[in-house]
């Protein structure tokens, strides 16, 4: 296969780091394509401040399949929550390195830099994620190669190493001088970017994969919502505002129930069991019983009154009615809080 040696695939972010890697590459006159990878736990799509700086195509690959499988037991561990960060980096090369072979490009670019995380970016990581994606040879960082060992594309000169720079650290002053040196003035401020290094969201993440469940209908959910566990297998995710609401009605299944008001103002909460056989009798009314409760708590009530009518639906119909629930109590609710 005829490779063009000025053609390179670039991991992009939207942010600076990656603005300025791929800068330092397109000014020594090489085509650049940029990817971002999307996750359950990314945006949809990257922030476009640097595309006007960069001018170069910029493609949305979705690696989420990939990605699940390997979140229940990821070779390399979890980070501070329940971030894979490891594993993820690695499977974005090998995506990286599948879409090189494609497009018939010769390196990878990448903006990490030394020493900026202390998970994914301190050397034996980025040499370790190099070796194991398997592309290690072609993946270039642009940000921090003077201080890293020489790659396939500076020994064949196909980038001058010399051009590269030795930027380490936490600290962004170079990379914001560099910037506006080069008259780059809006990029967004740092973030992780995936939703996994959030505590909040990792301890949904953590009970939803103690569920045995992982598909991205659920995964969704966790976004939305104050969620609760009824029990080990029963879910109450309880909506926040209208918005909320919106979203939880487009995500329910069909054997979810859907509890509201009719009468007050209030949230849409959505029942979910995680269990093979149908849930009937005693239990499935007691554990209907605490979602109503928990509802209630919710709902915009009259003042002098805390009794609200629930309406619980199955498959676009009314399965059950409580009259006049109180709600839970704030210490009872926290105890069921996820």
């Amino acid at each position: 296969m005829e490779v063009n040696k000025r053609k390179a695939i670039a991991l992009y972010s939207g942010g600076l780091d990656s603005i300025l890697a791929i800068k330092i590459i397109l000014d020594q006159d090489i085509e650049v394509i940029g990817v971002y990878f999307k996750t359950p736990f990314t945006k949809d799509e990257p922030d476009l401040y640097g595309k006007k700086y960069l001018n170069i195509p910029i493609l949305i690959e979705n690696i989420s399949n990939d990605f699940l499988k390997n979140l229940f037991n990821p070779k390399h561990g979890f980070g501070k929550n329940i971030n894979p960060c490891i594993d993820c980096r690695i499977l974005m090369f090998q995506k990286a390195g599948e879409l090189m072979a494609r497009e018939k490009a010769s390196f990878i670019i990448s903006g990490e830099v030394l020493g900026q995380r202390p998970m994914t970016q301190n050397k034996k990581s980025l040499l370790m994620i190099s070796e194991e994606s398997g592309y290690g040879k072609y993946i270039v960082r642009p940000l921090s190669a003077l201080l890293l060992p020489e790659t396939e594309a500076e020994k064949q000169n196909i980038v001058d190493r010399s051009k590269m720079m030795d930027i380490e650290g936490r600290s962004r002053k170079r990379q914001i001088a560099i910037a506006t040196q080069w008259g780059i003035k809006d990029y967004p401020t740092p973030a992780g970017g995936c939703k996994l290094t959030e505590l909040g969201f990792a301890r949904r993440m953590r009970d939803l994969l103690d569920k045995g469940k992982l598909v991205e209908n659920d995964i969704e959910l966790l976004k939305v919502g104050r969620h609760f566990n009824l029990q080990k297998y029963a879910k109450l995710i309880v909506g926040r505002n209208e918005r909320e609401n919106k979203i939880i009605l487009a995500l329910a299944c069909s054997q979810d129930y859907l509890l509201s008001s009719e009468k007050h103002k209030g949230p849409i909460s959505l029942l979910r069991f995680y269990v093979d056989s149908e849930l009937k009798g005693d239990e499935l009314e007691k554990i209907l019983d605490v979602a109503g409760k928990i509802t209630a708590r919710y709902c915009d009530k009259e003042q002098d009154t805390d009794l609200v009518d629930i309406n619980i639906c199955r498959q676009n119909r009314i399965v059950k009615q409580l009259k006049q629930v109180s709600s839970l109590s704030q210490q009872l609710i926290d105890l069921y809080l996820i």
